[in-house]
């Protein structure tokens, strides 16, 4: 039997896709900010919607250098992505404190995490939904990929400090290419 569920926990339920790192070149040094609330919008080219508080040192950094990087970690990093989200790169570096390693992109100037198994290079290309409601959509133009990682899990934020991490993967028939 179903029970009332509190509307603040809601996001709990609509997850929607792995923790990413998002790197952006601050005008002191990289920084990396742990997101969980992104999603796909448009297929070719690429377009990611990514919610920002604008609270966070990140929101402002994206806003004037309109690109990013979206790194995805897997479950052995988890530590390093909780950290990097329970602390605010206003004051500390990042990379430094939790051992990630900074990768020069080619087409954006905010840097890869070696560590993480994939990274979307991303440009800002409309900020229409910034103002109201923190949402930045962003259009990859590089997307990078660890071949040899061939079955990575990636963790899920479920709310309070639970993560799921992704396990077995099924396939099911499908008209999608």
């Amino acid at each position: 039997m179903k029970k009332s569920l509190p509307l603040s926990h809601v996001y709990r339920l609509l997850e929607p896709g792995p923790v990413v790192l998002l790197t952006t070149a601050g005008p002191k040094r990289p920084n990396i900010m742990t997101m969980s609330w992104h999603m796909m919008i448009d297929f070719e080219p690429p377009l990611v919607g990514c919610v920002i508080s604008n609270r966070d040192y990140t929101f402002n950094v994206l806003r004037k250098t309109k690109e990013c990087v979206i790194n995805i970690p897997t479950v052995e990093l988890a530590r390093e992505v909780t950290g990097c989200g329970n602390t605010s790169g206003r004051n500390i570096d990042k990379f430094r404190k939790f051992g990630l390693t900074p990768f020069a992109a080619t087409q954006v100037r905010a840097p890869l995490i070696d560590e993480c198994f994939a990274s979307l290079e991303c440009r800002v290309v409309d900020t229409g939904m910034v103002n109201k409601y923190n949402i930045f959509i962003l259009e990859v133009v590089k997307a990078w990929i660890d071949r040899s990682k061939k079955h990575p899990q990636t963790i899920h934020h479920c709310g309070r400090g639970n993560f799921m991490v992704a396990g077995r993967t099924i396939k099911l028939p499908s008209k999608m290419k």
